[in-house]
């Protein structure tokens, strides 16, 4: 009865705590970094000398955008429509070929509408998704987006990756102040600490520069220049392996569906009328052999019995296909460096876990909140007036990338197996109170879907299931064992969920951050639309 007093008095304590951090942090928002920026040889470049000098540039640039995927394509346009001069430098401009960035959830959609984007999901054979299908030990549940005060086209949206790039990119190649350029960038200059250009070379090989008052590096999750302006902690929990499932039916049509698997999740969602892509996640940063079999045999012999039996034979008909691919699964918090003249943003910048699709709501959301600082600005090369604005983004930023990134890390390590016990009734409270319904399920699938991005909200509901599968082991009656387990899982719950919070941003609320404003322009509220001052 001690140990139990024990853990009974620690998870009060870590809860009480817990409040009280939750509290001071909403009361003080912490000062704006000062941090020098860290020069690396290789990233940041000084002298000039020998390397000529693109031929479209000579201060005609307003904006310098390193790559042309999700984010920097999106970015392009958005900024191109603003009426800034526009340099898109990427690696590669052919069609894209991934396994992830294929689902977008309602809340980055409602970004692409806002930015003007929408149309760039015609034509592509996107898929409307409506929520989600979760199944664990033979039983599932169905979890509806919270859609009803949105008109019918509002859902999320699934398609073929690469389909979508090149849609952004055809689209931003049509505006008159937008240049995409096919190159790769091997640094960037400086000088006195503030960022001028880009070093890169062409398709051809040939060394040039390229100048502008802002350089934006988005240049994804291998980025090589993310070091100059961010201090980077790469975690690879686990690694996807993905098929493509074809002409077979969905349990659920128009839903994405999550197995609660051993040892961790899969997933399957329509790309396009007539595939559905599976992702099988395997923990770990190593996988199984494609070229000896091992593969084949593993998901043959380990993940194929776990699927829902609809699947199953498209699912052995895509392993013997042979067209398997993998991709390591990293996660990044945000930490940069505020660099004047530069910015760091998309996978570059900060990474999730892809469990929850959440990669694209964030960048677009980002988005936003850059459009909407840089608009007062009408002369770029202010270089103090940019500084400060473009600092306040990664405050402004929080609330919306915070919330889907903690959610996405606390949901891989829930719906995870584990020989656990309290891991196991965790999992297990979690399907059960998503299996309720109503407030249950429309919270967190919110949540998750980007409608509801408030960090009190989250650690509400974090909490509010740990309570539920407490009160489930004292039914129907409390036992020494089962109020052990209960502790137990309260205060692995507590831990989890402090400890993501914690990992992700020490910067949660800004209810009283103060954004600048110039030339009685205003910078608009990337949540609610309206002025935070």
């Amino acid at each position: 009865m001690v140990m139990i007093d024990q853990y009974i008095l620690g998870g009060f304590v870590a809860s009480l705590f817990g409040f009280v951090l939750l509290y001071n942090l909403r009361r003080k928002i912490k000062q704006n970094k000062c941090s020098k920026i860290v020069r690396n040889d290789q990233c940041i470049k000084t002298s000039n000398e020998g390397i000529r000098r693109s031929a479209a540039d000579g201060g005609s640039t307003d904006i310098i955008i390193v790559g042309a995927g999700v984010a920097g394509a999106a970015l392009a346009i958005t900024l191109g429509n603003e009426g800034r001069r526009v340099h898109v430098i990427e690696r590669d401009l052919t069609e894209p070929d991934r396994i992830v960035g294929e689902l977008l959830q309602p809340g980055g959609y409602l970004k692409l509408i806002e930015l003007g984007l929408a149309d760039c999901l015609q034509d592509i054979d996107a898929q409307q998704i409506f929520g989600y299908a979760l199944y664990m030990d033979g039983k599932n549940t169905k979890l509806s987006y919270p859609l009803e005060k949105f008109n019918s086209d509002v859902s999320g949206r699934s398609f073929h990756n690469g389909r979508f790039i090149q849609r952004m990119r055809e689209k931003a190649a049509t505006l008159p102040n937008v240049r995409l350029e096919q190159g790769t960038v091997t640094s960037l200059l400086e000088e006195e600490g503030t960022i001028k250009g880009v070093q890169y070379k062409t398709r051809n090989g040939e060394e040039m520069t390229a100048s502008a008052p802002l350089t934006i590096v988005c240049d994804g999750c291998f980025s090589n220049l993310r070091r100059s302006l961010c201090t980077p902690k790469v975690d690879v929990p686990s690694c996807f392996v993905g098929l493509i499932l074809e002409n077979c039916d969905l349990p659920f049509a128009n839903h994405g569906h999550v197995v609660l698997a051993d040892p961790s999740p899969i997933l399957f969602y329509p790309i396009s009328s007539t595939e559905v892509r599976c992702l099988v996640d395997v923990p770990g940063q190593k996988v199984p052999s494609i070229a000896n079999g091992e593969m084949a045999t593993y998901l043959k012999t380990v993940v194929a019995p776990q699927i829902p039996s609809q699947l199953y034979d498209a699912f052995i008909a895509a392993i013997d296909k042979g067209k398997i691919k993998t991709m390591p699964n990293r996660s990044m918090p945000a930490n940069p460096l505020p660099t004047p003249g530069a910015l760091l943003m998309g996978d570059a910048f900060n990474m999730r876990h892809p469990l929850t699709g959440g990669g694209m709501t964030v960048a677009l959301s980002d988005i936003v909140v850059i459009r909407d600082l840089l608009r007062p600005i009408h002369d770029l090369n202010d270089a103090t007036t940019l500084s400060k604005y473009l600092e306040s983004f990664y405050t402004l930023r929080k609330p919306v990338a915070s919330t889907i990134n903690t959610l996405a890390g606390a949901l891989y390590k829930v719906f995870c197996a584990s020989s656990d016990q309290a891991r196991k009734e965790m999992r297990e409270a979690c399907f059960d109170y998503l299996s309720l319904g109503g407030i249950f399920s429309n919270g967190p699938v919110s949540l998750l879907s980007g409608l509801n991005p408030r960090p009190l909200s989250l650690v509400l509901h974090f909490f509010a299931v740990a309570v539920y599968g407490v009160g489930r082991l004292f039914l129907p009656f409390p036992t020494p064992k089962r109020i052990w387990l209960g502790a137990r899982l309260l205060s692995v719950s507590i831990f989890t969920s402090w400890l993501s919070i914690y990992n992700d941003t020490k910067i949660f609320f800004y209810s009283s951050v103060t954004v600048p404003i110039l030339d009685n322009g205003c910078v608009c509220h990337p949540l609610f639309g309206k002025n935070v001052l």
